[in-house]
C-alpha cells in the first residue's frame, strides 16, 4: 500500500512538471502548486468515502476548497496524473469520472444540467465522464451525464451538454471546428454542420430579427422612392395645419421635415 501511494505521488508531481512550464524545482512544486495539493486531498477524501465513513469525507473536502479554492466531491472518481493549473474556481461534482493524463484550467466545472426535480437525481449519473488525456479551456462548463473522448480539447469559455467524439476540439456551445489525428497528430477542420448549437442565443436572434425588419423596410422604401412620377412626401398622419398635401414636392424637403417633427412632439420656435 505504501509503496503504491509512493508511485501515485511520484506521478501526480511528474504530470506537474509535464504540464506546467512555470515548474522550475521540486521544492516549489511541493509547497506552493494549489492543483497538486487538491489532487492529494481529494485522493484522501475519496478513500474515505469509498469505505463508508460519514461526514468526514466532505470536511476534507471543504477543507480543500477552503485551502485551494478547487471544489472536488468525495465521491469524482479521478484517473492518474490529472493537472489542475491554477485551478481557482474548478468544481467537480459527485458523479463525475475523469480518466488518465486530464488537464483543467481554473474555473472548470463539470455540472448537472439544472433540474426542478432534484429527489430524481439522487444516486443517479448526472455528471460528465472526461476519457483519456482531454484538456479542458480556463472557464469551460461542461454539463450532464456526457462523456467527452479521450483527447478532446475544449476551448476556454465553451458550454458543452452533449457527447463529443475522441480527439476532436470543441469551442463555444457545442461546436467541433477541428479532429486531430491521433497518430499523426494533424489536424483537420470540421464543417460547420447542422444541429451543431445546442443552446438558443437570445441576443443573436434578436439582433437577427431586427436585420430582418430593417431589410422589410429598406424594400418597401424602395418600392416607394422608384415609382414613376415626383418623389412624393409620405406622412404617417393627416396633413397637418401649414404643412404641403400629400403628393406635393416640398420647396425645402429638410425644413418641411424638421417643422413636421416639431408639429408632432408639439414643439414651438
Amino acid at each position: 500500500m505504501l509503496w503504491r501511494a509512493l508511485a501515485v505521488f511520484r506521478e501526480d508531481v511528474r504530470a506537474v512538471f509535464d504540464r506546467d512550464p512555470a515548474a522550475k524545482n521540486l521544492l516549489e512544486v511541493l509547497l506552493a502548486q494549489p492543483g497538486l495539493h487538491a489532487v492529494w486531498l481529494h485522493r484522501v477524501a475519496y478513500a474515505l468515502h469509498r469505505t463508508g465513513v460519514p461526514v468526514l469525507p466532505r470536511l476534507v473536502s471543504h477543507l480543500n476548497r477552503f485551502l485551494t479554492g478547487i471544489e472536488i466531491h468525495p465521491g469524482a472518481r479521478i484517473g492518474s496524473r490529472l493537472f489542475i493549473d491554477h485551478g481557482m474556481g474548478v468544481v467537480i461534482g459527485e458523479t463525475a469520472e475523469i480518466g488518465d493524463d486530464c488537464l483543467l484550467y481554473q474555473g472548470v466545472s463539470l455540472a448537472i444540467v439544472h433540474t426542478h426535480d432534484v429527489p430524481s437525481l439522487r444516486g443517479a449519473k448526472r455528471h460528465p465522464t472526461l476519457l483519456n488525456n482531454v484538456t479542458v479551456g480556463a472557464g469551460a462548463k461542461i454539463l450532464g451525464a456526457i462523456t467527452i473522448g479521450d483527447g478532446v480539447i475544449i476551448g476556454a469559455g465553451s458550454i458543452v451538454t452533449r457527447d463529443i467524439p475522441a480527439h476532436a476540439t470543441v469551442v463555444g456551445a457545442n461546436r467541433i471546428v477541428a479532429e486531430r489525428d491521433p497518430e499523426t497528430g494533424e489536424l483537420r477542420k470540421v464543417s460547420d454542420r447542422q444541429g451543431q448549437m445546442s443552446l438558443p442565443d437570445p441576443e443573436l436572434e434578436l439582433i437577427r430579427a431586427l436585420h430582418a425588419r430593417v431589410r422589410e423596410l429598406e424594400a418597401r422604401l424602395h418600392a416607394l422612392e422608384t415609382r414613376p412620377g415626383a418623389v412624393r412626401d409620405i406622412r404617417l398622419e393627416g396633413t397637418a395645419a401649414g404643412q404641403p398635401a400629400i403628393g406635393v414636392v416640398p420647396s425645402d424637403p429638410a425644413r418641411a421635415f424638421e417643422e413636421r417633427v416639431r408639429a408632432m412632439e408639439g414643439w414651438k420656435d
